[in-house]
């Protein structure tokens, strides 16, 4: 007997080919071993997102596809409720809410690796939620892991207003350093309300030249020669170079990304540039850190999956404050 049962469909953004995504009607996916099948309800857009779309810098092509993108379906943040679990899933059941990291989170329903999701935050809604997981684990992981980050250090976090830069300044604060956030002057206040100690318009003053010397950079910007930089580090200090910053056609990040490693064995600093790995044990943190109120969350404005291309190419221009959140509203 032939099965004449429809295929579930759902609502996806695909990028079939380098550009504008698609906003289109495809087949649902079901959850592989130790994957779980979420529901989204949101998902956050982060820097990521417009380099895969657009597939740039065109060096990257090399491992993203040359002529066409190999991942088709588009986003990674996500937060939403455990709609169907694969085998040797231990730890989520369905109608668990959940946030973290998966594929083709823009969309109706997103499979996730097991490890790469927590229960949600209780004091965080599902947008705000979804806002956390790529810009705060990379946050986390950068000051704690990578920078060494100890209470009573000065931190200086260079793009302190946009995703990573604002979780950056909380968690740092959590962890008792004196922190200096550098932005432009329309987001002053709102890095000082998430906990900076100093706040520096950049358009007033170069912070390169002022003669304050800092236990650690946090570079999300990348608009300062590394040289510059390096004279704003004590002697011991360390910069960590996100690579959110960049976006030339060829090389994008990859240029500052490449100027750091070659430097790295030859200077007394230490000199780091990392990519994030979203993970269960991170999201617990921040969980506990947001239900205790330690980290907020600044959402510049939400769009509906069918508007999410505008907002990868918001995200592209680089000048976001604090997040850009795609909303799913289930038929």
């Amino acid at each position: 007997m032939t099965d004449t049962t429809p295929a579930m469909t759902m609502r996806a953004i695909v990028h079939a080919r380098y550009g504008q995504p698609d906003c289109l009607e495809v087949p649902r996916p079901e959850p592989g071993p130790g994957e779980v099948l979420v529901r989204v309800s949101a998902a956050g857009v982060n820097p990521l997102d417009w380099f895969l779309v657009t597939g740039l810098p065109l060096i990257a092509r090399s491992s993203m596809g040359m002529r066409r993108p190999k991942q088709r379906f588009a986003g990674v943040d996500l937060a939403g409720i455990v709609e169907a679990v694969g085998s040797g899933v231990t730890q989520l059941r369905v109608g668990d809410e959940v946030f973290g990291g998966g594929s083709g989170a823009f969309s109706d329903y997103a499979r996730a690796k097991e490890g790469g999701l927590a229960p949600k935050p209780r004091s965080l809604s599902f947008e705000e939620a979804a806002a956390v997981p790529m810009a705060a684990v990379t946050a986390l992981q950068a000051l704690r892991d990578h920078g060494r980050l100890q209470a009573g250090q000065a931190l200086l976090i260079n793009g302190a207003s946009g995703g990573v830069g604002l979780f950056a300044v909380q968690i740092a604060k959590h962890l008792g350093a004196e922190v200096t956030g550098v932005c432009s002057a329309g987001n002053l206040e709102l890095v000082r309300s998430m906990g900076a100690d100093h706040v520096v318009d950049y358009a007033v003053q170069d912070f390169t030249r002022a003669g304050q010397r800092y236990d650690l950079i946090l570079d999300n910007a990348g608009n300062h020669p590394l040289a510059a930089l390096r004279r704003t580090l004590t002697r011991r200090g360390t910069l960590i170079s996100n690579s959110g910053s960049g976006r030339g056609r060829w090389l994008g990040p990859l240029g500052r990304i490449a100027k750091v490693k070659a430097a790295a064995p030859f200077v007394s600093q230490r000199l780091v540039f990392f990519l994030a790995r979203i993970n269960r044990t991170d999201l617990d943190q921040l969980r506990e850190m947001a239900d205790a109120g330690a980290l907020k969350v600044a959402i510049e404005r939400a769009y509906p999956l069918e508007e999410t291309a505008q907002a990868v190419r918001h995200v592209g221009e680089g000048h976001v404050r604090g997040k850009l959140i795609i909303t799913v509203a289930h038929r």
